[in-house]
C-alpha cells in the first residue's frame, strides 16, 4: 500500500493542485489529510473541494475548527483571526458542516493520524521536539504516527532503547521496532525556508516513508491574498517560505 498524506492547506488552491497532480506520478492508493484545508489564504471553498475530491480521510486543523466555529479566535494570532473571520463568511452551509463534522484523530491498523499532538488532539500543541515527540511516543499502539501543524517537514525516531532522534525531510527507511512520528510539513505555507510545497508519501511493503517537495504559482496565490483583502503579510511570507 501506497499512502499519501499531506497537511497544511491554508486556502492555497496553487499549491494543492501542484500536490495533487505530483501524487499522480506516485502510484498512490489513497490520499489523507492532516487537516487546516483552510485559513491564510483565499481559496477555502475550492480547497474544502478538492480535498473531498482527492482524499479518503481528513481530520480537523485548528483553522477547520475555528472557521466551523468550535474553536476559539483567541487562539490565534492577529493574522491568522483576520484570515478566519474572511473564510467564515465565504462558506456555505455544506462547507461549514463538513468541517465541523471533523475529528481531531484517525487510526487503522497500519498508522495513526492528528494535527497536532496525541496528547492533546483538540488543543492543537505542536510536535515541536524530542520533549513532546517523547510524550507521544508513550501514547503511540502503532509504529508509524502522520502529524502536521508544524509547517515544518521532518521525522522523529524513538529506537528500541528509547533514545529519540530527529532528522529533516528526505527519505526514511522504517526500521523493524523503532517507532516513528512524521511531520509531512505543510502544502499551503511552508515555514522551513523553502517555500515550495511539502507532501509525504508512505510505502507501507517497502516500509519506506518519503517527504517531497514540488514548485507552485506561488505569485498567482499572493495575488488572489492581495486582491481578496487579507493582510498582506501572508502574501509575502509564501514567497520567503516562512
Amino acid at each position: 500500500m501506497r499512502w499519501g498524506i499531506f497537511s497544511d492547506v491554508h486556502s492555497n488552491l496553487e499549491a494543492l493542485n501542484a500536490v495533487a497532480a505530483a501524487y499522480k506520478f506516485e502510484n498512490i492508493d489513497l490520499l489523507l489529510c492532516l487537516g487546516d484545508i483552510v485559513g491564510y489564504a483565499a481559496n477555502p471553498v475550492e480547497c474544502i473541494q478538492r480535498v473531498r475530491e482527492v482524499s479518503r480521510v481528513v481530520v480537523a486543523g485548528n483553522h477547520d475548527w475555528a472557521a466551523a466555529g468550535l474553536l476559539s479566535l483567541d487562539y490565534f494570532n492577529d493574522w491568522a483571526k483576520q484570515a478566519i473571520s474572511w473564510t467564515k463568511g465565504k462558506l456555505s452551509i455544506p462547507e461549514h458542516n463538513f468541517l465541523k463534522s471533523l475529528k481531531p484523530t484517525y487510526k487503522n491498523e497500519e498508522l495513526i493520524l492528528v494535527h497536532g499532538t496525541l496528547n492533546s488532539p483538540e488543543e492543537f500543541d505542536y510536535m515541536s521536539d524530542t520533549f513532546q515527540a517523547a510524550e507521544n511516543f508513550a501514547l503511540m499502539d502503532r509504529a508509524v504516527c502522520f502529524v502536521g501543524h508544524t509547517h515544518k517537514a521532518g521525522i522523529f525516531l524513538q529506537q528500541q532503547d528509547g533514545k529519540i532522534d530527529y532528522q529533516r525531510e528526505g527519505l526514511s527507511q522504517l526500521r523493524e521496532g523503532c517507532r516513528y512520528i512524521i511531520d509531512v510539513g505543510s502544502v499551503g505555507q511552508p515555514r522551513d525556508g523553502n517555500n515550495k510545497a511539502s507532501f509525504c508519501i508512505y510505502d507501507t511493503t517497502r516500509q519506506e516513508v518519503l517527504i517531497r517537495r514540488v514548485s507552485y504559482d506561488i505569485e498567482a496565490a499572493q495575488a488572489k491574498i492581495l486582491a481578496s483583502g487579507l493582510p498582506p503579510f501572508l502574501a509575502t511570507r509564501l514567497l520567503a517560505g516562512k
